[in-house]
């Protein structure tokens, strides 16, 4: 449960860190041009077809998460993706979204009191033009230090 707490919150976060951020929208051929902030979702896009449909959007998505006796950790994927027939605008769009999330992220270091941002923090933007066409997509990789649990158990043998 701790980590689809970690989610809503970092959802939260990043909407709220993105909002003034406006992005080219792609509309029909002739129609007017078209912006808005990007949408952030959780876990995954309501639809397939979303991964073109929605763009702009930040997808966030939990990886993997380790539990030992006295430290949890997990890792999450932020995915910034834009549209813009502009190559070079493109990219710098998605570029906006990662860093401005990244730095906003180091800034605070911690989210409500208990989600603790681990270093590194690894980002990367695809610059495969051709395969992707007007669509441009990044991904940053943060890691999470959790809080953990107090077992049961170790109270009854400590009595």
């Amino acid at each position: 449960m701790t980590e689809i707490f970690l989610m809503e919150k970092l959802a939260a976060f990043v909407e709220e860190h993105t909002k003034n951020i406006i992005l080219e929208v792609e509309t029909e051929p002739g129609a007017d041009r078209k912006e808005r902030p990007a949408e952030v979702h959780k876990y995954g896009l309501p639809k397939k077809e979303d991964k073109i449909k929605r763009i702009p959007y930040v997808l966030l998505q939990l990886l993997k998460g380790e539990d030992d006796v006295e430290d949890s950790e997990c890792m999450i994927r932020i995915i910034a993706a834009t549209y813009s027939e502009d190559w070079k605008a493109g990219e710098y769009d998605v570029l906006n979204l990662l860093l401005k999330i990244k730095a906003e992220l180091k800034r605070v270091g911690i989210l409500d009191d208990r989600f603790v941002l681990h270093f590194p923090v690894e980002y990367l933007i695809y610059t495969d033009t051709e395969k992707y066409g007007p669509y441009h997509f990044g991904e940053m990789i943060t890691k999470w230090g959790l809080p953990t649990m107090k077992r049961e158990v170790e109270e009854i043998w400590q009595e």
